[in-house]
């Protein structure tokens, strides 16, 4: 008979005797941090931390601090009962569903703020986002203190964030990037994907189509890539897309590429609202 159960902490305190008594038992403890409605693509964060380590803690929350004025944070969805169900349904061991008065009580004035690898991309059209995002971050790993923490590729820019001021700070803990999951069309798995109208889920495909497309072309005609990448987010724009950004990067650094080499670790990276929904996706050059 399967005894297993999920337990579900909202108290900053219960939830550090709960890893202390991990720790006791000598078990290794993995971190997943979601902001919820989860799908398909956070799921298989929580199989990927399963292979990585005995106890896996989920935490669901909204941060408010990564929503800038006149984003979704209202209309972000909160299905907590199916989340909880979802987790059960996977084996996760903990769900740490913290409160805004648990995470920002009052007086709260600290703000961790990244240079660089933040400015480029999403961080030049969300300029205070990845602060928000590197606050909530640091918050989550000094509560749990997990040896490792799982976060998806899709968010690649989000990732190196994280990754650099771990290693800045000289935090302890193992930062895992696990695989894009897509739907069978190809559209990268995102919470904000139900946002979109039945028009638009069928054009959103069209998204990781160019990406794809667009790869193997510079592959082929390197000396062209800036035209190259400038009909790519002209083919985005005429299927309706409003595109932020369509750009080459170094995958390690986020530094601009100019001209691409046989051996240079390049990626691509895009964001693009279709309607009133922000899409962004990458892939390897």
């Amino acid at each position: 008979m399967d005894d297993h159960r999920l337990t579900i902490v909202s108290n900053i305190q219960v939830l550090r005797e709960e890893i202390a008594d991990l720790r006791a038992q000598k078990k290794t403890v993995a971190l997943v941090p979601t902001m919820g409605a989860l799908h398909e693509g956070h799921l298989s964060l929580i199989d990927f931390a399963k292979e990585h380590a005995d106890q896996v803690v989920c935490s669901i929350y909204v941060n408010p601090k990564q929503f800038a004025p006149g984003e979704d944070l209202d209309a972000y969805p909160r299905p907590l009962i199916d989340d909880i169900r979802a987790l059960e349904g996977k084996l996760t061991d903990f769900v740490f569903t913290p409160t805004d008065d648990e995470m920002y009580p009052d007086g709260f004035s600290t703000n961790i703020s990244v240079s660089g690898v933040t400015s480029p991309l999403c961080g030049k059209s969300r300029p205070d986002h990845f602060d928000g995002v590197a606050t909530v971050v640091t918050k989550l790993l000094m509560m749990v203190q997990p040896d490792i923490a799982i976060f998806g590729e899709k968010d690649y820019q989000q990732l190196l964030v994280i990754r650099r001021f771990v290693r800045d700070l000289n935090i302890p803990i193992e930062i895992l990037g696990a695989p894009i999951v897509r739907s069978d069309d190809g559209l990268a798995l995102s919470s904000r994907n139900q946002y979109l109208s039945e028009d638009e889920r069928k054009t959103a495909p069209l998204l990781h189509q160019t990406l794809l497309q667009l790869a193997e072309d510079i592959k082929e005609e390197r000396s062209k890539l800036s035209s190259l990448i400038e009909a790519s987010s002209n083919k985005l724009t005429k299927a309706g897309f409003e595109v932020d950004y369509l750009e080459i990067r170094d995958a390690k650094s986020l530094a601009p590429i100019i001209e691409i080499y046989e051996d240079q670790t390049a990626r691509l990276f895009v964001a693009a609202k279709l309607g009133t929904t922000r899409l962004i996706d990458n892939v390897a050059v």
